[in-house]
């Protein structure tokens, strides 16, 4: 995750991500959005959740964003951003992995606010 610091907010956690350019499929800028941001050009498999929600950007606009989740498994990943904007470099002072027990007692905001409820829901079958 990645820890930013808005001078309008308190520090705040975020998942990878971002919007989908014109003619992109969700997958596609998912797998855009992972190596811009993380450093890693892979598929990112399968969309495994889909929610509607509306949020003020670190602009200070109002949007009501259609966001898809991809879940990706790695044992490990230097985060090494591939191409980060003006905005991400100015308020993206940096990266953590969390483990899922992490998450549900950590001191800062982290979002989405119901990432341990999506990871258990998208948990893979163990077999």
């Amino acid at each position: 995750m990645f820890r930013f610091t808005p001078t309008d907010r308190p520090p705040l956690w975020c998942t990878p991500g971002g919007a989908v350019d014109p003619g992109e499929s969700y997958a596609a800028a998912a797998r855009r959005e992972l190596w811009e941001e993380v450093g890693l050009d892979i598929d990112c498999g399968p969309e495994v959740a889909q929610r509607t929600i509306d949020f003020v950007t670190f602009d200070g606009v109002e949007v009501t964003a259609d966001e898809r989740y991809f879940r990706i498994d790695v044992d490990t990943c230097e985060v090494k951003a591939g191409n980060l904007t003006d905005q991400e470099k100015q308020l993206l002072v940096g990266h953590r992995w969390f483990s899922r027990n992490e998450i549900a007692g950590f001191h800062e905001t982290l979002y989405p606010a119901d990432l341990v409820e999506l990871l258990d829901a998208t948990e893979p079958a163990k077999g």
